[in-house]
């Protein structure tokens, strides 16, 4: 399970009428254009390729209480781990699409730490939802259990998405779920600093991040905050440094892997970052950045509302930096997919595979990443989303290039992220080289 997002920007209700009422165009309103330069590091370009675009599904101009549908139709039932206001603009969005097919829905909101293990009980007493939504790095474990039924047995693809979104959604060849949006990480920098400090520009490599860091530390204030807390969350922070700089997680005890731990471990030992780092999750590193006791901070996408709404508080966002100029920032993809399970209800499987449709339309791509503080999944959409809101432009960037966390071992994910985590740790603390720390890790078995 990746990390939570924190902040949230939580839509309209004129908003979500509006969304909704555009289900019933398949057109996509996004741009085709890549994010200035301006916004970001380095430009953002389409895939050359995509292995699979959902099939909109028509939905009502308007969004009714929930009502017995007319005709007789189906009563389904969605799970996610939605609990906050969220929650309310998905209800709306699932009523919507259940009542374009003539059918109902009821929804469940399950707390996120315990969705897993609720639907492996699920699948085994044969009591799963017709849809259900997944933080994407858990399809592969959910659709190697047999729970999930291939989207592509209903028509539905991915063309047109990020290929991110399709390689998270995709086991043993076939696509099983979809990321109507998505997001993934960046640096945040406060501009008053950086001007204070006589930095011009943000850092592009690691060179360039380590003396920014070091002149933007003083007295309360660190150059950097991430969170490297003993958690998922502190695997979530690390991967951009290893996977930018040539690590991978089949095998983690690699120089490139040792380079970026050493990287970190070198910011804390030079009191550019803090030695908390290992106890602090991404909410807490944030706190630091919004409170001015770090210049920077590694955040998301979801981050941006939250630091528009502050008054008086001056920052900017890019790619995270890499140790030399010509690599190319890469970040994990976060963001949650829909599926439909195998229930044995052919109907409502059927009617379950568009209402997941329907949810990944142009316009509920759109209303869910302004409502998540997200990317819309797919890549015209995004584009647009970089020229219209040039504060998420860095990240439509970061987006385009994002790896799916289970791309390379499916399901034994989570054994390689908690060796990520468990290595970060000992490092960090000085307990073991970086070096040390990942042969270590790497030899366990967990």
């Amino acid at each position: 399970m990746s990390a939570r997002r924190i902040a949230i920007a939580v839509a309209s209700a004129t908003a979500v009428s509006l969304a909704l009422a555009g289900c019933s165009s398949s057109k996509s309103t996004g741009a085709s254009s890549t994010p200035s330069a301006a916004a970001s590091t380095s430009a953002s370009s389409a895939p050359t390729s995509v292995a699979t675009s959902a099939v909109p599904a028509s939905a009502p101009a308007s969004v009714a209480a929930s009502s017995p549908a007319s005709g007789g139709g189906l009563a389904l039932t969605v799970e996610d781990y939605y609990t906050w206001s969220t929650g309310q603009v998905l209800d709306k969005v699932y009523k919507a699409c259940a009542a374009s097919i003539g059918d109902t829905i009821t929804s469940t909101h399950t707390p996120g730490a315990g969705l897993i293990a609720k639907v492996l009980q699920q699948a085994s007493s044969k009591t799963l939802p017709d849809v259900l939504m997944l933080d994407n790095p858990d399809v592969q474990e959910i659709a190697q259990s047999g729970a999930l039924a291939p989207l592509t047995d209903y028509g539905i693809t991915a063309d047109g998405f990020t290929p991110g979104v399709v390689s998270a959604g995709t086991y043993s060849g076939k696509l099983y779920g979809l990321a109507p949006a998505v997001n993934s990480l960046g640096l945040y920098y406060n501009t008053d600093m950086f001007k204070a400090a006589g930095i011009t520009s943000p850092p592009a490599t690691w060179a360039d991040f380590k003396a920014d860091a070091a002149k933007l530390t003083k007295p309360g204030v660190y150059g950097f905050a991430m969170a490297g807390i003993g958690t998922y969350e502190g695997t979530w922070d690390f991967m951009p440094w290893m996977w930018s700089n040539g690590g991978d997680e089949k095998d983690i005890s690699t120089p490139q892997t040792a380079q970026a731990l050493q990287f970190l471990v070198d910011l804390v030992k030079d009191g550019s970052m803090s030695k908390s780092v290992v106890t602090w999750g991404q909410d807490d590193a944030i706190s630091q950045f919004t409170a001015g006791k770090a210049a920077m901070v590694e955040g998301g996408s979801w981050n941006v509302s939250a630091f528009q709404a502050m008054k008086n508080f001056h920052w900017a966002s890019v790619p995270l930096p890499t140790q030399t100029a010509s690599q190319t920032p890469v970040a994990p993809l976060g963001g949650e997919t829909y599926n439909v399970t195998e229930t044995g209800n052919k109907d409502k499987m059927a009617a379950a595979a568009k209402i997941v449709a329907c949810i990944s339309s142009p316009a509920n791509q759109q209303l869910l990443a302004t409502t998540e503080g997200a990317i819309p999944s797919s890549v015209s959409l995004a584009a647009g989303v970089a020229q219209s809101n040039p504060a998420l432009a860095s990240f439509v960037t970061v987006v385009s290039k994002a790896r799916s966390r289970t791309a390379e071992l499916g399901p034994d994910w989570p054994t390689a992220a908690t060796k990520i985590y468990t290595a970060e740790q000992s490092a960090l603390t000085g307990k073991l080289s970086p070096t040390a720390a990942l042969a270590q890790a790497q030899s366990q078995s967990q």
